[in-house]
């Protein structure tokens, strides 16, 4: 976590807080006998990270306004939002992981100004060895960096709508996994289900109630018990589509979005919950880019050289995007707009792949531009 002060204040604080596992006790101020949160010093920045799993101790780094470290010490839990409510207001970097946009809420509400900073642009700034202190040193320097993208802060609802993105997304996973491992076993008895969920379902129903079927009786119980998961499933999995279509219903931004072909309630609400503010991207271009969807470039001499797509930011999303795309080229037969002959005319002069990821950019363009506008989705 990094804080940068008002100059008109007459302290300053730059921290940095790493969680470790180490055993909790507090280290003294690099100045062991200045009391920081009374000092004149001006101090510019506090720097919060942690790693691993464990929450419960904090590695805080700080300095004042000529770069010079003035602060080292370690914060229990319980001891992190006291030690700031004592502070003037400041601006705090967090490294963005798990946890992080809690604290950055948490710093708001005691008035302090909260960035986060993605963990790819900290590792540069690494100096010696990778320990706490050296971590929370990085967080320090990259915070006051220019030209770096910070996270925007998201709300606890934000979170809670990701999170049911998530675990919609494990339990495909999850489901599919089942599919392929039930798959196998009965390939070992020599049997061979059509491809598709609903044709695997149908056809190890129809074999499991077959008492002349060429199975074990043990492959038989398996059959059953993965239809009993697969039910299971399936019943959670129809829980959380209810869950996001109510949410879709409810959101007036879900439903703007919702007007441009390919998005529906499922990519609407990740969008949603997923990108905030859309006014911390300065075009639609970057946040194209900022979804992975924009090519790679090797360029060097003068040369343009772009190869394939970066992949950078949420792959979820990216993959929503993709596949919404996906399903308008399906049936862009079927129109005749503008925006369906753009379409034709990339699909003819770009492979099929190559096309569907030019829709999905231009689809999130779109979504952008929905978004910060306030309007909807109008095909000419």
């Amino acid at each position: 976590m990094v804080a940068n002060f008002p100059p008109f204040l007459t302290a300053s604080f730059n921290s940095s807080i790493r969680c470790n596992e180490a055993d909790g006790t507090d280290s003294r101020p690099l100045r062991g006998d200045t009391d920081l949160t009374n000092s004149r010093e001006n101090i510019n920045a506090y720097a919060h990270h942690w790693s691993g799993y464990c929450k419960n101790v904090f590695q805080v780094h700080g300095v004042d306004r000529h770069g010079k470290t003035v602060l080292q010490r370690k914060l229990r839990r319980a001891e992190v939002l006291k030690f700031f409510s004592k502070l003037e207001p400041s601006l705090i970097g967090i490294e963005a992981c798990h946890g992080s946009h809690f604290w950055a809420r948490e710093l708001t509400s005691l008035g302090h100004m909260v960035r986060l900073v993605p963990t790819q642009y900290v590792k540069p700034f690494l100096v010696g060895g990778k320990n706490d202190a050296n971590d929370a040193a990085a967080i320090c320097a990259a915070v006051t960096r220019s030209g770096i993208h910070f996270v925007a802060i998201k709300s606890a609802e934000q979170q809670s709508l990701q999170s049911v993105h998530r675990m919609r997304e494990r339990l495909i996973q999850e489901r599919t996994a089942k599919s392929n491992q039930i798959r196998s076993m009965f390939v070992e008895e020599g049997v061979i289900f059509p491809v598709g969920l609903p044709q695997l379902r149908k056809g190890i129903v129809a074999l499991v109630n077959d008492p002349d079927a060429h199975i074990t009786p043990l492959l038989r119980r398996l059959g059953l018990m993965y239809l009993e998961q697969l039910k299971a499933l399936q019943q959670w999995l129809d829980e959380l589509v209810a869950e996001i279509a109510e949410i879709f219903k409810s959101n007036e931004a879900c439903q703007r979005l919702a007007t441009v072909p390919g998005i529906g309630p499922v990519i609407a609400t990740a969008l949603v919950s997923s990108v905030g503010d859309p006014s911390q991207f300065r075009n639609g271009r970057q946040f194209a880019a900022w979804l992975g969807l924009t090519p790679m470039q090797r360029s060097s001499g003068g040369k343009t050289k772009l190869g394939g797509i970066t992949k950078r930011g949420d792959t979820y999303l990216r993959t929503l995007l993709v596949q919404g795309a996906r399903a308008v080229m399906h049936f862009v037969n079927r129109r005749d707009d503008r925006h369906s002959r753009w379409i034709k005319a990339v699909m003819q002069r770009r492979h099929t792949r190559v096309a569907a990821i030019a829709l999905a950019n231009k689809t999130a363009r779109i979504a952008w531009a929905i978004l910060t506008g306030k309007e909807s989705f109008k095909v000419a």
